[in-house]
Parts: structure tokens; C-alpha cells; sequence
């Protein structure tokens, strides 16, 4: 039964999701992406936590996937907001 309740959790974040990160404006989007790259952050330490922690193979194996799917992720969002920024930066040397 439990795993009913996360799968509708996850299905309704996912639809959810979707519906807020496409009504975003453009010039929302690279504050937007800082913002969750601060959360990645913290995703990233309760990772670590889970990695180094004392518990079976299966947790220490799972967490360091997480350690190494939210480094990605924290990598990757600040590449993008660079170089989002980079193409305002080219635009305002234009002027």
C-alpha cells in the first residue's frame, strides 16, 4: 500500500513539475536556476551523509550513486546559469 502512495507522490510531483516550470517567463529562469541549485546543494550533503554512513552495501552503493547523480546535477545547473548569464553579458557590450 505504501508503495501506491509514493507512486501517486511521485506521478502528481512530476504533473506538477511540468505545469510550473513551463509557465515560467524567461527572465525568471536563470534566478529560478540558482535557487534550485542551492537546494541541489543540500541534496548533494544528505547524500554524502548517506554514502559514508555505517549500513549494508545496498545503502552505501545507493548512496553513492545519489553523491554522483546530484553532483551532475549540481555541476550542470551552474554551467547552464553561466552561461546564461554569459549571453546577457554579450548583450549588454553590443549597447
Amino acid at each position: 500500500m505504501d508503495l501506491v502512495y509514493l507512486s501517486f507522490i511521485l506521478i502528481l510531483s512530476v504533473f506538477l513539475g511540468f505545469e510550473l516550470i513551463g509557465k515560467v517567463p524567461a527572465t525568471l529562469h536563470t534566478p529560478l536556476m540558482s535557487g534550485a541549485n542551492a537546494i541541489s546543494g543540500i541534496t548533494l550533503v544528505g547524500a554524502l551523509a548517506g554514502a559514508g554512513g555505517e549500513g549494508s552495501t545496498l545503502t552505501i552503493v545507493l548512496g553513492t550513486m545519489a553523491v554522483v547523480f546530484a553532483t551532475i546535477n549540481v555541476v550542470g545547473g551552474y554551467l547552464v546559469t553561466d552561461r546564461m548569464l554569459a549571453m546577457f553579458k554579450q548583450r549588454d557590450k553590443a549597447k
